[in-house]
This record gives structure tokens, sequence and C-alpha cells, in this order.
């Protein structure tokens, strides 16, 4: 290996490192901020080593109300972005190049359009029609702009689609709608898969639309900048380390039984 492949690999092997360093490392801090004393979520000073900040998010009623509140929101808003998305995506691969460049552009707007804004606009329209904030709005706000990344996996997706397929299962007489069913959607299972799960996660972290529309429910992001104004405990660094710990957990058990599933085909 001669001197320039050695300099190569060290700036690989150091831009590799600096990169996950920058992205696990506040997340490692505010791990050990759980485990601090301290009444603020911090590692220094540390004031001796503890749990109680896991029994006093126990305790606490109100992170738990404001966690199902985002939880009840995020499964609405995957029964109302996945359809539609969908939707969107088989008609925009469905036209022709210049109509589809055009509602590209249409369909992907909200993504380039403030949460600020979509959340004001979401709640002067409804009010208009005696509509309040609440829920039910959140979900609105929250998917207008979700269903476009749920649109654009799903079109990346398709791209790889052999077309033959639905033509052949129209010419050996299946309907629209079974070629779909039994076609096209085990095809768009992955993509849906993700596109749900990246609903979920852009939905719980949400907080400038909704901030809007809540009304008089409080999602978890809303409670938590809140808490910061009235005095934030590490009591919430317990739970985003519980969360951590689970996403992990599920991350690892799909793996395991993809693997095995693939390893028993």
């Amino acid at each position: 290996m001669n001197a320039a492949d050695r300099i190569r690999k060290a700036l690989f092997g150091f831009y590799f490192a600096a990169f996950f360093l920058y992205l696990f490392a506040p997340l490692a801090i505010m791990g050990a901020a759980t485990f601090n004393a301290s009444r603020f979520p911090t590692v220094t000073p540390w004031q001796g080593t503890t749990l109680q900040w896991f029994s006093a998010l126990w305790a606490d009623t109100g992170m738990w109300q404001s966690l199902w509140t985002s939880a009840v929101v995020a499964f609405f808003v995957v029964l109302v972005v996945l359809p539609v998305g969908t939707a969107a995506a088989l008609l925009l691969t469905s036209l022709h190049a210049r109509a589809r460049s055009f509602m590209y552009a249409v369909m992907v707007s909200p993504l380039l359009t403030p949460g600020v804004v979509i959340g004001i606009s979401t709640l002067v329209l409804w009010r208009q029609l005696g509509v309040g904030g609440g829920v039910f709005l959140i979900v609105l706000a929250q998917s207008s702009f979700i269903i476009c990344y749920v649109m654009l996996m799903v079109a990346a997706r398709l791209q790889r689609f052999d077309r033959t397929q639905e033509e052949a299962a129209v010419g050996l007489g299946a309907s629209k709608f079974m070629v779909f069913r039994r076609v096209i959607l085990p095809f768009l299972k992955p993509a849906l898969f993700a596109a749900g799960f990246l609903a979920v996660l852009q939905s719980i972290e949400n907080y400038n639309t909704t901030l809007f529309v809540r009304g008089f429910d409080t999602p978890l992001t809303v409670y938590i900048a809140t808490k910061v104004r009235t005095g934030l405990t590490p009591a919430v660094n317990a739970l985003a380390l519980i969360m951590i710990a689970v996403t992990i957990v599920g991350a690892i058990t799909y793996e395991i039984v993809r693997r095995r599933s693939r390893s028993a085909g």
C-alpha cells in the first residue's frame, strides 16, 4: 500500500469516526443524564448515580397522557397517509413525462411549505367550518405533508416494478383490483412498511404544525416544549432512553426474523 492509499484510508477512517461521533454523542450524553441525580438534564456536574428519574417518569401522568395522544395521532395519520400516498404514487407513475413533472411539483409542494403555515392555514380553514383544534385537526395537518414522504417512497419502489407482470395478469383475465391486490400490493409491501414507520416518526416528532392545531390536546412534543419553559427534569431523558431501547430491540428482532425467514425459504 503506497502513501496515497494510506492517507486516503486514514481520512476515510477519520470521517467515519467523526460521523458516528456526531450522530451518537448527543444520544449518549442524553442517556447518561438520565442517571445523574441533578434536577436538570446534564452530565456536569455529576451529582451522583440514581434511578429516581425512571420513578419520576412513571409518576408523571401528564407525560404518559401526551405520549398516548401522540400515539393516537400517529395511528390515524398512518391510516390516512398510506392509502392516499400510495394512490398518489400510482397516479404519478402512470402519467406522461410532462404531466408527471407538473404533478410531481404539485404533490411535493407541502414538503416545501413551512410547518407554521400548514398549521395556521389548516386551523383557519376548519374553523370556518365550525371545527376547532384537537386530534382531528392534528391528523389532517400532519397528513398534508407526511403524505409526500409516502408518495416518494412508494413511487421509488414502483420505478423497479416490471409492468409486464401487470399486463400478463390482465391478459389472463384478472380485474384491475385483483392485479393491484395480488401483484402490485405484495411488491409494494417493503416500501409501505418503511413509509408507515417513517410516518409514525414524522408524526410523533412534529411540533411546528401541531402547535397551532392541537386545541386542548397536548401531544408529546408540545408537552416537552412546555416543560422546557416551566422546568424540565431528566424524566424526559428517561422516556427518550426507553424509546431508544425499544427501537433498538425492535430493529434487532426484525432483522433476526427476516434472516430466519430468508434462510427457511
